[in-house]
């Protein structure tokens, strides 16, 4: 019996990928790290290497010089090398983008490639059927491979005309649209065309970290514009007779009713970036004068395994947050305009308490993000399924938490409040300026003050401010007057920090990249529940909050500003006291 023990333990154990493998043998990664990220890699869809990196665990760097140690490939740094006179024709772009390579030359009849993973077969095989030639890897930093890649992608405007060139032939359809059938909107979705262009309008979007992708049709014109960090950008103007179409073929793979032009609609869908990703897209059709205006918001699952640390709460706040979750009841509020990141932050705490042993629950409208081992109902009005009603379900289910996408009427807020009274932990937003203004809104509701101050244990209002080109930025030079006039104290003004300016660069967009969180954490101590029984307003809540050391928005900002991650006019931008 005890000879037979090692092979029933290793036959439970995970098959590593090569790549884990060789980390474990060179002792870079302990097997059961390697195991542990695999798995998250595999539950998050995203490859072995991304979800290693990500989590800090090996540095892109380190990872490099150890595989090519172990694989006997040349290392290579790819900052020596310049994109614009690298082959464009040798290996299809997309193959490229999917896994996560560069092709570097062509020598006889192999091709010489750059990849942060020697290990990986799957491309080998890959590249050698597209390319007829054999492969020779060389390793690259992934960090530096990924920003090649995205800045290697051609744009969608550029390849607009080749999309839709001469084979672009439609017929005009006539602005009244309400006598039309179904029959011939069946066939619009078919033009392959459309589908390339609408293809790689997404493809295009995803490389670009954009967070929505905006068709608007107009008069004389055609609009296509991402929101990349928080800004629209104009990036094709495609010809008008498009629109009809596309939307056809977007409502078609969104299971929409093509045939109905007249009425919002709302719908998902999704696309495959490489072997192992799936990103989920959420899709709304608005009628407007000149025909359906369609938004698609990109919804990225890997956003809410980032981890607390990625969203950029600083230690004391982290510390609040991470204290008011981790107690077995009451309720908690995210607060913010739409596009602040509310649903991330969510999220991102219902990553950190889904345990075996928790049963959690959450209704949105509708659910933005999958996450396994969560039980998430999307609510539909028209059939009944309203907050309040899944609320009322959800306390017959036994949980231990409830996530409820929105507090937006008295009977919701009602039934979340007994909840949080009753055992259980409740998330939920509201859209409120900031956190004291919060218990101010829900006493407006006609919720008593007495419910309030015995049910809500923290309140995190939030922003997103656009994170500073760490490649490009450059010190400013701003007045002392106009830095004491934004906020800052005269002890924040010493010569131990200087504010930065975007200045842009071919990394980046205009000088920012990304977005980092601003945030207010409020935690509901006696002295403000005091003041909430009083009936006390905002401004004393707000007053309270300071005196215990509760920054607000605007101070959250600048404390951004002097470690340097975003710029004093970002923050002046979208703090706006």
């Amino acid at each position: 019996m005890a000879a037979a023990e090692p092979l029933v333990k290793e036959s439970t154990s995970i098959a590593l990928p090569g790549l884990a493998r060789a980390l474990v043998s060179a002792g870079k990664l302990a097997a059961k790290a390697a195991e542990d990220i695999y798995q998250k890699s595999l539950s998050a869809r995203t490859s072995f290497i991304a979800e290693l990196t990500g989590t800090g665990a090996v540095s892109a760097a380190d990872l490099a010089h150890t595989l090519s140690s172990a694989f006997g490939a040349p290392l290579l740094d790819l900052d020596a090398i310049d994109p614009q006179r690298l082959p464009k024709d040798l290996l299809d772009a997309k193959l490229c983008q999917a896994y996560r390579v560069v092709v570097l030359s062509k020598r006889n009849n192999r091709l010489i490639v750059a990849t942060a993973d020697p290990s990986d077969q799957q491309a080998a095989e890959k590249i050698k059927f597209a390319s007829q030639m054999g492969v020779d890897w060389v390793i690259a930093e992934y960090d530096k491979l990924s920003r090649m890649i995205e800045a290697a992608a051609v744009t969608a405007a550029e390849t607009i005309d080749s999309i839709v060139g001469a084979e672009f032939e439609f017929d005009e359809v006539s602005a009244d649209t309400s006598n039309e059938t179904a029959d011939p909107a069946v066939a619009e979705v078919e033009d392959a065309p459309v589908v390339r262009f609408l293809h790689k309008m997404l493809l295009d979007a995803f490389s670009m970290r954009a967070s929505d992708i905006h068709f608007e049709p107009y008069e004389h014109n055609y609009r296509v514009r991402f929101r990349v960090d928080g800004e629209l950008r104009e990036i094709a103007s495609p010809p008008t007779v498009i629109k009809d179409k596309l939307a056809s073929r977007i409502k078609v793979i969104s299971r929409l009713d093509i045939s109905e032009k007249r009425v919002p609609q709302d719908g998902r869908m999704k696309l495959k970036i490489g072997p192992e990703r799936v990103i989920d897209f959420r899709v709304s059709t608005l009628p407007t004068l000149f025909g359906e205006k369609i938004v698609i918001r990109i919804l990225d699952p890997s956003s809410a395994r980032l981890g607390i640390d990625a969203l950029g709460y600083d230690a004391d706040e982290k510390e609040r947050l991470l204290h008011a979750i981790g107690r077995p009841y009451g309720m908690v509020l995210v607060t913010g305009p739409t596009g602040s990141g509310k649903t991330v932050s969510l999220y991102t705490c219902l990553n950190l308490l889904n345990k075996p042993g928790v049963n959690i629950a959450t209704a949105e409208d509708p659910s933005e993000i999958n996450l396994p081992g969560v039980n998430q109902v999307n609510v539909n009005e028209r059939a009944g399924l309203t907050f309040a009603t899944a609320l009322r379900a959800f306390l017959r289910q036994d949980p231990d938490i409830i996530m409820v996408g929105e507090i937006r009427d008295l009977e919701t807020a009602d039934i979340s409040i007994k909840a949080a009274q009753t055992g259980h932990l409740v998330l939920s937003t509201l859209h409120t300026n900031d956190a004291p203004t919060t218990l101010t809104r829900m006493r407006n509701m006609g919720i008593a003050p007495f419910n309030i101050a015995s049910s809500v244990i923290l309140i995190t209002a939030q922003r997103l401010a656009r994170r500073l080109c760490t490649v490009c930025r450059a010190p400013a030079d701003v007045p002392k007057q106009a830095l004491i006039d934004a906020g800052f104290k005269p002890h924040d003004l010493d010569n131990s920090w200087k504010p930065y300016h975007p200045v842009g660069c071919s990394a980046c967009n205009g000088g920012y990249k990304g977005r980092v969180g601003i945030y207010q954490v409020m935690p509901i101590s006696e002295e403000i529940q005091k003041i909430i029984l009083r009936d006390g307003s905002a401004l004393d809540i707000a007053r309270q909050a300071e005196a215990e050391g509760v920054r607000s928005l605007r101070q959250s900002g600048l404390k951004k500003v002097m470690q340097g991650l975003t710029s004093l006019e970002e923050v002046l931008a979208v703090t706006n006291e």
